[in-house]
């Protein structure tokens, strides 16, 4: 876990559930950490079999408004960290002879939109990288699984208004354009799915005799998967112009 308070919630949830579970503090972008808590793991007797890649966190802006700093710490988070602690994993999952390695990608990663290129560039990235590593590490028993969510109701919201807030104080000059992103956001929210949905994918996904390679989650997901894949790009393009003002 990232902090304290993150730990705590998923001990108060494991409480209500009737289960017992062990949390380390770890940043991911931290390469020693990761090796430190990896070594631990193996120290302390545990049979490695699964690891679940699931930090992250959204990034609203043009691609001129985001600087090197916060393109490099999203892309360390979301790219670089799980690939680490892949790499880290697999010795043991190895000699196992078995393992599974579930990344959390979304459908974000299949398709992209304005004000949110650095986010689904990562996420792009993720899948490429999972894509090469499940054939890499097949006949090793480990198998790799993209999980693919839609929306879903999380601190999403706060995320996008904090990034609009920023840009603004910048003087982007798409400001009203990120209102209008924001405006299309929250007409969705009503669709969007519960994280415990997509928690129990990832539980499917980590137990299952045959998991599959992906796992797209949500109505919201499905269309606009649908919609990527046979909508022309000149008409992807003009409507999503003409929905935001640019």
């Amino acid at each position: 876990m990232r902090s304290l308070p993150k730990a705590e919630i998923v001990h108060s949830a494991a409480a209500e559930a009737g289960v017992e579970v062990e949390t380390i503090l770890l940043d991911v972008t931290d390469a020693e950490q990761c090796e430190k808590a990896m070594a631990g793991l193996v120290l302390d007797g545990l049979d490695l079999y699964g690891l679940v890649n699931n930090a992250g966190y959204g990034l609203t802006g043009a691609v001129e408004d985001v600087g090197d700093d916060e393109a490099r710490a999203l892309f360390e988070t979301m790219v670089h960290a799980p690939m680490r602690l892949a790499r880290l994993a697999l010795p043991a999952m190895r000699a196992r002879g078995a393992g599974r390695i579930v990344n959390v990608s979304s459908i974000a990663g299949l398709t992209t939109m304005p004000f949110a290129g650095h986010y689904t560039g990562a996420k792009h990235a993720l899948e490429a990288l999972s894509d090469a590593l499940r054939v890499e590490v097949a006949r090793d028993g480990v198998k790799v699984v993209l999980v693919e969510p839609g929306g879903f109701k999380t601190g999403i919201w706060e995320e996008f208004e904090r990034d609009i807030t920023k840009r603004e104080a910048e003087g982007s000059r798409h400001v009203s354009a990120y209102r209008r992103s924001l405006q299309g956001q929250r007409l969705m929210e009503p669709i969007m799915g519960n994280p415990q949905a997509c928690a129990r994918v990832i539980a499917a996904a980590l137990t299952s005799g045959q998991p599959r390679s992906r796992y797209l989650i949500g109505f919201d997901a499905q269309a606009l998967l649908l919609a990527e894949r046979l909508t022309p790009t000149f008409v992807k393009d003009r409507v999503m112009r003409l929905g935001l003002g640019l």
